[in-house]
């Protein structure tokens, strides 16, 4: 079932100017290049796990990125301004995910507007340590 659709133009409120994601741990960061949303077919358009999943940084996604499980729970630990306010959808999904905090958002729904710099944990049970090189 599909909780959201995306929208028929897909770069409808992407972000206009480049700006950078840094995923920790690892520290590994992305320069993303609104012209170059969306990288796939993972969450919204220009989300978190879009963005991560088109740059081989893999965040657990059991729906398949429609916003209804809770499992790419991710942590904004800065530029959380610049994402927006979660959306009723989203704090629903949120009531799915293990160890939310303030931070706390879902990776597939949460869009970056590109005013700023975001750094993103991914916490430890939302990694398959088995299925990455660091």
């Amino acid at each position: 079932m599909r909780m959201f659709e995306r929208s028929a133009d897909p770069t409808n409120g992407l972000p206009k100017r480049k700006y950078r994601v840094t995923f920790v741990p690892g520290n590994t960061e992305i320069e993303v290049d609104p012209d170059r949303l969306p990288y796939g077919d993972h969450g919204l358009p220009g989300s978190i796990l879009d963005i991560a999943q088109g740059h081989d940084i893999h965040i657990e996604h059991a729906c398949g990125g429609f916003g209804v499980c809770g499992t790419c729970h991710v942590i904004i630990r800065e530029g959380a301004d610049s994402c927006g306010d979660a959306t009723e959808e989203e704090l629903d999904a949120l009531d799915h995910a293990y160890g939310v905090k303030p931070q706390s958002r879902i990776g597939c729904l949460c869009v970056p507007d590109g005013s700023s710099d975001v750094v993103v944990e991914i916490p430890a049970w939302n990694r398959n340590i088995a299925s990455e090189e660091r």
